[in-house]
């Protein structure tokens, strides 16, 4: 262990200020700053707060991550930072701050998808990925699905979401339920003591017409509207509106057209192995669900614990080191931040 290269990695996509430090599949260090608190009143991320709380919070965080792990900045062989995709102010300031310190330090950088550290990150939990693997990314901006071939190198979509992410959803059902912003956990924690066969939501794109053209896509801005609707009905009529079925209802339906199309992928491709990455992979009905349906089809299911499956600089670390250890050029110090970079992209 002692002999691998230890790796730094910087996370300002959205509102989490992250640094990681890792040494092969080891975390040494996870020290994170949120903003999220600062975006709770406006019901969702405001990108020009994020990335002013990203410029207070940089060095500190950085501090703090070099001190948890023992080690100073003349310790650390790469600087891995998030590149794209993500809130174009926000990924300025990881990318300047990387740069600066590889500058200072004489030390490579990479820039890296922010997808694609989703996947990596779960290398510091349970080892090696296995390659070919299929990867289902579900978090507040994205719901992807994707074929790992060779994650140092590239990555194959295999579906997306064609309107709203199922983060985006949980959020907006979660602001309809009268619950606070982030939605996702909310949601979750309603949903335990609801029913979640108490309401039939609609299933996004599984329809025989909808899996001819999107098989693998995702759409949720139908079910949203469906549980908008059936509220607003609920209050016309002057009656209660059970939040807690309403929840486990909504969270069930999310979570069974994620799991079904994931499944699916695996089949179809031959994958024996199912990543669940993003921060609706912290959710604890897609985690049991998924490992409940992937056991009877032989399929094994690999998900972060919850604290790495949000934005963290630790993810990021852990997708520089595979790309050091798999010899990847570093990137030049010209390095962009690119808010729409494609999944195909690893590192630039």
């Amino acid at each position: 262990m002692a002999d691998e290269p230890l790796i730094l990695g910087i996370e300002t996509s959205c509102d989490e200020t992250g640094v990681g430090i890792v040494r092969g599949h080891t975390l040494l260090a996870d020290a994170l700053a949120s903003s999220v608190e600062q975006h709770a009143r406006f019901g969702g991320v405001v990108p020009e707060v994020a990335s002013r709380a990203h410029l207070e919070a940089i060095v500190p965080t950085m501090d703090r991550a070099l001190a948890e792990a023992g080690v100073t900045l003349a310790d650390i062989d790469a600087i891995a930072v998030t590149s794209g995709p993500g809130l174009a102010g926000a990924l300025l300031v990881g990318v300047a701050a990387a740069k600066g310190y590889a500058l200072a330090a004489e030390k490579p950088v990479y820039g890296v998808n922010h997808l694609a550290a989703h996947v990596a990150v779960d290398t510091l939990e349970h080892g090696p990925l296995p390659e070919p693997a299929v990867a289902l990314l579900v978090s507040g901006g994205h719901s992807s699905l994707l074929l790992v071939d060779d994650l140092a190198r590239g990555v194959t979509p295999l579906g997306a979401t064609i309107d709203d992410a199922a983060g985006e959803a949980f959020d907006k059902v979660a602001r309809l339920l009268g619950l606070p912003f982030p939605g996702g956990p909310y949601v979750d924690r309603e949903a335990r003591a609801g029913d979640p066969a108490a309401i039939a939501f609609p299933r996004g794109l599984t329809a025989a017409k909808d899996l001819a053209a999107h098989r693998y896509d995702f759409s949720f801005s139908g079910l949203k509207t469906a549980v908008a609707r059936w509220v607003e009905a609920r209050q016309r009529a002057g009656e209660p509106v059970p939040v807690a079925d309403v929840a486990a209802s909504f969270q069930e339906a999310v979570c069974d057209v994620l799991v079904t199309k994931a499944l699916d992928a695996c089949r179809s491709h031959g994958v024996e192995t199912l990543v669940i990455g993003g921060g609706v992979a912290a959710n604890s009905r897609l985690r049991a669900m998924a490992e409940h349906r992937a056991a009877k089809h032989g399929v094994r299911v690999r998900v972060p614990r919850p604290q790495l499956c949000t934005d963290n600089g630790a993810m990021v670390a852990a997708l520089g080191s595979h790309l050091v250890a798999a010899g990847v050029a570093p990137s030049r110090l010209d390095l962009p931040a690119d808010s729409a970079m494609p999944l195909t992209t690893v590192s630039r």
